[in-house]
């Protein structure tokens, strides 16, 4: 068995290009485990996209020329407690704070045997645009002020996802999680 070749942020472009969605994508055009998935991007991602609602990023891959994975962001806020707060040195009057989302998170299941960290790297690619928006967009005066990169983690559909958002550095949003949801809310300092 060949090792799987480490994609980082350093080595990616030799082996991948991302872009925004800008056509439907064909069935059968991409597949992961989890049709629901597969599904959202055949149909609805570019859709959710035109009304405004989501962003939807596609990962090539250069040598055939097809889509590895792809990630839907969409505009959040999460309510932190004083605690959570204070965890993030955040000197900020208000219990909501402004967050981007990762709506959906899927890569090919083809792909996996031939690389590892795709999923961490569109992560990283989730970071870099949520840093851009807060930066553009929300006018921030300090760079500690806030901004984070959340998740609902869908442990229904898997229940391993919660060890990858903790190894890429998410945390439990205590205020937002109870004992009888499918997906658990987590977060991301982008900032950190």
């Amino acid at each position: 068995m060949t090792p799987r070749i480490p994609i980082t942020r350093k080595n990616s472009g030799g082996y991948f290009h991302i872009e925004q969605l800008h056509a439907v994508v064909p069935p059968g055009a991409f597949s992961c485990s989890i049709q629901e998935y597969n599904e959202y991007l055949t149909q609805d991602a570019l859709r959710s996209q035109n009304d405004h609602i989501a962003l939807t990023w596609l990962l090539w891959e250069r040598s055939t020329r097809s889509i590895v994975a792809y990630m839907s962001l969409i505009a959040d806020a999460i309510k932190l407690s004083v605690s959570e707060k204070e965890l993030h040195n955040l000197d900020y009057p208000f219990k909501t704070v402004p967050a981007m989302k990762v709506a959906k998170l899927a890569v090919s299941q083809s792909i996996q045997e031939t690389y590892r960290g795709i999923g961490s790297f569109m992560l990283i690619n989730a970071r870099t645009l949520a840093r851009m928006c807060n930066r553009q967009l929300f006018a921030r005066t300090r760079l500690r002020d806030g901004g984070f990169l959340t998740v609902d983690a869908d442990i229904e559909n898997n229940e391993s996802v919660l060890n990858f958002y903790e190894k890429n550095g998410f945390i439990l949003n205590t205020e937002m999680n109870n004992k009888n949801r499918k997906t658990i809310s987590m977060r991301k300092d982008i900032f950190a």
